[in-house]
């Protein structure tokens, strides 16, 4: 029994911890009224429902554990941290919202429902513990068993039921109508069956009206920005300064990590359990927990040094330091087949080491401390000077997206850059790379930016308004030619234009070019053989289709597929149904975020600097 628990704690912690969410946000972060802590302590409301930091920040901590038992890194970024507290909040959002709506159902859960769901109804996750299994098979008489004798078990479990069975009550309440008729069922087989091939002329603008035939004056250019001022609408844009201390291993930290996966190999060959090694050394978090065991995996995997050198080795055989981009491997194979195998191994990176590892470190503390987190804009020219390193400007960065220089993604930039004033310098941000410390030189608010600032961008929009002008003329003198009896190839060799034959294709899976033009795709299954129809006209251009083949969908077929498929669609149709009222619940919803609010109260009780003041960011 003792075994069996202890297997089995896992499975509980992952019980609990899923119950967890819902305790707090209903048991401590509010009463039954909606009453919390106190506006000073309130993360959000929904619709006068207060979500105190507690229960917040309990709900990170339980998300991020989680994570980490299905072996998600955890955040490292102020960005990543941010993404994952928004998702938080609108999961406690919507559970709130759904209580709200359960209690509004009267969609209660009593005692009794409680533990006849416990005693015979256990969640799936729980049906798939190995120790709960007969041959294979879920067994209920087990399970109850061990419900008997493991009271925390079932008091764990119980607080799932309780969340559980009022959503399930929802869900058949809100679903019990959604109904597919057969001819629904015929009319979807026949959109994934029936086919067509067709002959289709694509008339693209830039392609049929050349642009140097196209001659547009300033005055013209003028006029197009006057018409189209919605277009040079533009959000904020950033200019900024950098510096970068690199944290590129070199050949002395490269040798330094041989030496090191040399040494634990001989560890191992020494009668040190490879398992042991593993957890305690391996930088491969997931096969770390798992004794450096990487499972049985097909041939292909994995990168070609280590597969090569791992079937090299007889089983139980242990590798020399094996080279790849992610460092060095120690690796045992445990066995293989013809198309897969299966090993362990030992990752030891490649990273700063030694003397290398002080000097980089020594460097970021000056960088850290003369530079970072400063209003004075010369600070980052006096530390970049002393350092020996350059001040470089970074491309352009438009609010809402990220800061990529050159291959490399910046984390955390684009979002100091929008809530800094002009001079400041960020925080220093770290990466496996480098080292960063930015400047913002200055920052241009959102708005229509200015004729002269985007003259070239109006002049060529306004070239491509007269390219799909002339494509529409032309469009229309093949409608006149398609009325006189001509087929699609006859209209198409007298305009000099290329005929694409697509198909055979299905209503579901048309070729690209029709993809999202439904007029042109109805038309190529609606219309008879060898009538050719249009113009259909897409963002990419305008397309005649005339209709060659088709083949229609198998009744036969049909009847032998209809209750799968009937089961599939009444799934789908009862997943959007839910979605619906989610999200109608949620658009309907009072909901105040104050989560910028509380950072910058605490911000200003610690003195830091305050987004948006003179001395913020």
């Amino acid at each position: 029994m003792m075994r069996t628990m202890r297997s089995i704690a896992p499975w509980i912690m992952l019980v609990v911890a899923v119950a967890f969410v819902g305790w707090m946000v209903f048991d401590v972060g509010m009463d039954i009224q909606g009453r919390g802590s106190g506006a000073a302590d309130e993360v959000a409301r929904i619709n006068g429902r207060k979500i105190d930091q507690q229960t917040f920040y309990a709900a990170v901590r339980n998300t991020q554990e989680l994570q980490r038992q299905q072996g998600v890194p955890a955040p490292r970024t102020i960005e990543e941290q941010r993404e994952l507290e928004t998702a938080v909040l609108e999961q406690l959002i919507q559970d709130v919202l759904l209580n709200d709506e359960y209690r509004r159902r009267d969609l209660g859960v009593s005692d009794r429902e409680v533990r006849d769901a416990l005693m015979n109804s256990p969640l799936p996750e729980i049906q798939s513990i190995p120790d709960f299994q007969t041959e294979g098979q879920f067994d209920l008489a087990k399970y109850q068993r061990y419900l008997q004798a493991d009271r925390s078990f079932a008091l764990a479990l119980e607080a799932r039921y309780r969340e559980e069975i009022p959503r399930i009550k929802f869900l058949d309440r809100v679903t019990e109508d959604v109904y597919v008729s057969d001819a629904k069922l015929w009319r979807i087989f026949r959109d994934q069956h029936d086919s067509v091939t067709a002959d289709i002329v694509a008339l693209v603008p830039s392609v049929v009206v050349r642009q140097e035939t196209v001659s547009i004056t300033d005055e013209e250019t003028e006029q197009y920005y006057r018409e189209h001022r919605d277009d040079f609408d533009r959000p904020a844009r950033a200019f900024l300064s950098f510096v970068a201390l690199s944290r590129r291993p070199n050949a002395a930290d490269s040798a330094a990590a041989l030496r090191r996966a040399q040494a634990l190999r001989a560890e191992i060959v020494g009668g040190v359990d490879f398992a042991e090694v593993a957890l305690r050394e391996s930088a491969d978090s997931i096969s770390r927990e798992n004794g450096g065991d990487l499972g049985e995996v097909a041939l292909g995997r994995f990168v070609p040094s280590f597969e090569e050198a791992a079937l090299a080795l007889r089983p139980g055989q242990i590798s020399q330091p094996v080279l790849t981009d992610f460092g060095y491997h120690i690796i045992r194979l445990e066995s293989k087949r013809d198309t897969s195998f299966q090993a362990r191994h030992v990752l030891v990176p490649i990273e700063l080491y030694g003397e290398h590892l002080d000097e980089v470190d020594r460097r970021a503390d000056s960088l850290d401390l003369f530079a970072a987190d400063l209003d004075d804009p010369t600070a980052l020219d006096t530390v970049a000077h002393r350092l020996g390193i350059d001040v470089a400007a970074a491309p352009v960065l438009t609010d809402g997206n990220r800061l990529q220089l050159g291959r490399f993604v910046v984390p955390d930039a684009h979002i100091w850059a929008f809530e800094a004033a002009a001079g400041q310098t960020s925080p220093i941000i770290e990466t496996d790379w480098a080292y960063y410390v930015f400047r913002l030189d200055s920052l241009v608010p959102a708005g229509v930016a200015p004729l002269e600032e985007v003259r070239e961008q109006a002049q060529r929009l306004a070239i491509s308004d007269e390219q799909w002008n002339g494509a529409r003329g032309l469009a229309t003198e093949i409608q006149d030619a398609i009325a006189r009896g001509l087929d699609l190839r006859q209209v198409a060799d007298s305009f000099s234009l290329r005929v694409e034959r697509q198909g055979p294709f299905t209503r579901v899976t048309p070729p690209p070019a029709l993809r999202d033009i439904p007029d042109a795709i109805g038309a190529a299954f609606g219309l008879p053989l060898a009538q050719p129809s249009g113009p259909y006209e897409s963002e990419f251009g305008l397309f005649f289709v005339e209709p060659l083949r088709k083949r229609f969908a198998d009744s036969t077929a049909f009847l032998a597929a209809k209750d799968s498929l009937h089961a599939d669609l009444i799934q789908q149709a009862r997943s959007a149904r839910v979605q619906l009222i989610i999200s109608s619940l949620r658009e309907e919803a009072s909901v105040v975020d104050r989560r910028e609010e509380l950072e910058r109260a605490r911000r200003q009780a610690e003195n830091l600097p305050v987004p948006g003041s003179p001395l913020g960011f």
